[in-house]
């Protein structure tokens, strides 16, 4: 079966940087395709048999008025047998708007009567939102650095088979931003916190000095035998939906201690249960 990823989202999201991970990893990429193409490109790929067996087009507002017919597009390509995927690529706006700024570069939907970034990124958002809420692959770009994000694309995409559901486990801080891509998100700053014992402080959750410090808590315990219990009743339920993937974000105060233990254990967990695990310490390294 040919794995075929439609990448779209916001502008200045990543999907540039998207498309390269994708094809470091075999992936056959297209950028800016109008929509009306899509079908007959997917065709082409079905009948090169294993030599397109891996593709990936990008679609966003570039394509003007022509990306309306994205739908009825892929839907077309559907009926050619054709199971697509798709992969949103977004950010916060005002993280959006200092990138333009940055670059210099004009947003495709400024014009005359949208003057400005910040009405063109909302205007954006609108158009897009239906392909966001039909979205199989969310990955939120704001505090990704350039090879977080590659790191990201091929734990999904490398080698597996479209049908999978990975479990994303991942840790954060709180003081830096909840993840928007978090289909299920957990508080521990109730916990005992690491932080405050001098000889724990400078170390992470991913020592064994902080393990043992917050595994060795009675309310520690209680919240991962709840916790497993949850994800053991929720993951059958996501797979039989059809859901391409699941992130399961777990936030302390500062992402370094707490949030990255117990995201271990739940990952650990996870494995053990058979299901396909990717870990993401996203503040590990943050000060």
């Amino acid at each position: 079966m040919m794995e075929f990823i439609l990448v779209t989202g916001m502008s200045g999201a990543g999907k540039s940087r998207a498309i390269n991970a994708l094809e470091d990893i075999g992936f056959y990429c297209v950028d800016n395709m109008p929509p009306k193409l899509i079908p007959k490109f997917a065709e082409l790929c079905l009948q090169t048999g294993d030599t397109l067996s891996r593709v990936a087009v990008v679609a966003d507002v570039r394509g003007g008025a022509l990306f309306g017919d994205l739908f009825e597009a892929m839907s077309v390509a559907k009926s050619f047998g054709v199971k697509h995927k798709i992969l949103f690529l977004d950010c916060d706006d005002t993280t959006l708007a200092r990138r333009y700024k940055e670059t210099r570069r004009q947003h495709p939907l400024v014009t005359d009567e949208v003057q400005t970034v910040s009405k063109a990124i909302s205007a954006e958002r609108e158009i897009l939102k239906p392909l966001y809420d039909n979205t199989d692959y969310l990955i939120d770009t704001t505090l990704l650095s350039t090879s977080q994000l590659k790191a990201r694309i091929s734990t999904l995409f490398l080698d597996e088979p479209m049908d999978s559901m990975p479990v994303q486990c991942m840790s954060f801080g709180f003081k830096y931003g909840y993840p928007s891509e978090a289909d299920l998100m957990f508080d521990v700053r109730f916990l005992p916190n690491p932080f405050y014992v001098p000889a724990l402080r400078n170390k992470t959750g991913l020592d064994d000095e902080v393990r043992q410090y917050v595994m060795d808590n009675d309310m520690t315990k209680e919240l991962e035998r709840r916790l497993y219990d949850l994800i053991d009743y929720l993951l059958p339920l996501y797979r039989n939906e059809g859901k391409s993937q699941i992130v399961i974000a777990i936030g302390c105060t500062g992402g370094k201690h707490r949030s990255v233990v117990l995201t271990e254990q739940l990952a650990a967990h996870v494995a053990v249960a058979g299901a396909r695990t990717i870990i993401n310490h996203r503040d590990i390294e943050k000060l």
